[in-house]
């Protein structure tokens, strides 16, 4: 069957849309135009930041000093040094809505503890080889070698190791606005209160 206008009609499918973005779809009294607003894309514009100002969101590395409160970084086997680079500050640098940016540096053998975050999380090798696991327990893993990436759904207890024979580089990115708020399953709060350290 086709509508007056020799459209096929009936069909239920949609035919194409016109040169505004609307999308056209058969019907039985004919062709139907729906307004579907076309994707947002970013605009041209005539920003031009001057040297000085893109200067001041640039994080220089040698300037960058470790934080002090990752405090299951105090368990024996979890020493590691994390330079905050994106979030918010004062504690980081750079100023970053929606997500978190750490680089972490571990000796071998050393080892972020099992931990939860509400947010996806996304962790980059830069040197060396790595071990990332997960799960109650933490017996499923994934070995990670330099520019290797994974990505951990939110919920899902994580952590990773330093799996090579010299000091080595992660990067850490967390989404949300507040990715700090991490919680430990009990056998790594036992391991802290083992050495004196009482986990948030």
């Amino acid at each position: 069957m086709k509508a007056a206008n020799g459209a096929p009609t009936g069909s239920g499918r949609n035919i194409g849309t016109d040169s505004k973005g609307s999308s056209r779809t058969p019907t039985k009294e004919g062709i139907v135009t729906i307004d579907v607003p076309a994707p947002a894309t970013a605009p041209i514009t005539d920003a031009d930041p001057t040297v000085e100002d893109m200067e001041s969101r640039v994080a220089r590395f040698h300037a960058l000093r470790p934080t002090d409160d990752y405090i299951d970084a105090a368990i024996p086997g979890c020493e590691r040094t994390t330079f905050r680079v994106l979030g918010q500050q004062p504690a980081a640098p750079l100023a970053a809505e929606g997500f978190h940016m750490n680089l972490v540096l571990c000796e071998p053998g050393k080892a972020a503890p099992l931990h939860n975050h509400l947010t996806q999380e996304v962790f980059v090798a830069l040197t060396g080889r790595w071990e990332v696991f997960w799960g109650p327990l933490g017996e499923r893993s994934v070995s990670l070698e330099a520019w290797d990436t994974i990505t951990i759904p939110p919920g899902v207890s994580r952590g990773f190791r330093n799996v090579g024979t010299e000091p080595a580089y992660l990067l850490g990115m967390a989404s949300g606005r507040d990715p700090g708020m991490i919680n430990w399953p009990a056998q790594v709060r036992a391991a802290a209160r083992a050495v004196g350290v009482d986990l948030p």
